[in-house]
């Protein structure tokens, strides 16, 4: 019996491999294809908005041929199909990666500007635009990634064709920033913090001190000092606010604002 049971169990084996050989074998239509070819299909995908494709050809392409001449542009296109396919964190560390290996590579300029855009254009998602919240009212530390990119690519490639875009984008987050310190500011004085609102507001005009927030963290400082009773400190900020603001709409109160405490925008 026992025999019977092992001459069954070896029949059924080489059953069952004879049948794997009856599956189809996964097939690489690219197996023969050279450098050239590989690189062209995957721009004819990105062409086309297949960057999910065009991504799995870069890949390859670079994995076969890493040291010729297409890798390291395979690399960057990989980045930028991530960023066309709206995947800013896998955009983003495919640009780090290249920055890492080529720091000086003829186009690096565009993969620090391509970085940026990825961290500056991040999506908001579905309650931010439900809610037309703006990037000001965000957490900041995405806007500054994106400035200090930005940053690096000015410094870097002053001369860059990307420079002047990186400047102005620059001066927007700059704003953004301070604008998110008054944000915050006001959300401690409607919730009654105003020590923390004062801090704030003092924040927003120390580190960006020409940027347009500072209108209302003049305010915010003016309003807190007064809830507090400190008076000396309401009206020097107020005599620095008349000085550099004399049309200001908050010198006659400012909007009201009518949202509670919790509300953050």
């Amino acid at each position: 019996m026992a025999r019977f049971t092992l001459r069954s169990l070896a029949v059924i084996g080489a059953l069952l491999l004879g049948g794997c050989g009856l599956l189809p074998e996964q097939i690489d239509e690219t197996a023969g294809w050279n450098a050239q070819r590989l690189y062209s299909e995957a721009k004819n995908y990105m062409a086309e908005g297949s960057y999910e494709q065009a991504i799995k050809l870069f890949e390859k392409l670079e994995a076969r041929y890493p040291y010729g001449p297409h890798a390291q542009q395979a690399q960057i296109e990989v980045a930028y199909a991530h960023y066309k396919s709206n995947e800013a964190p896998l955009a983003i560390a495919a640009a780090d990666r290249f920055i890492k290996l080529h720091p000086n590579h003829p186009n690096a300029d565009y993969v620090y500007y391509l970085k940026g855009l990825a961290t500056f254009n991040e999506d908001l998602g579905l309650l931010a635009g439900l809610s037309n919240q703006d990037l000001s009212e965000r957490d900041p530390k995405g806007a500054q990634e994106s400035f200090d990119t930005f940053g690096q690519l000015v410094s870097r490639f002053p001369t860059s064709r990307y420079a002047d875009d990186a400047r102005q984008r620059m001066q927007y987050l700059v704003n953004s920033l301070a604008a998110h310190e008054v944000h915050v500011a006001r959300y401690y004085y409607r919730r009654g913090a105003y020590v923390a609102a004062i801090n704030r507001a003092q924040a927003a005009l120390k580190t960006y001190p020409n940027a347009p927030a500072t209108e209302e963290a003049l305010f915010m400082l003016v309003k807190s000092y007064d809830t507090l009773g400190m008076t000396d400190l309401r009206d020097d900020a107020d005599r620095v606010m008349r000085k550099n603001f004399p049309n200001s709409v908050y010198l006659g109160g400012g909007p009201k604002d009518t949202r509670p405490w919790w509300q953050l925008w």
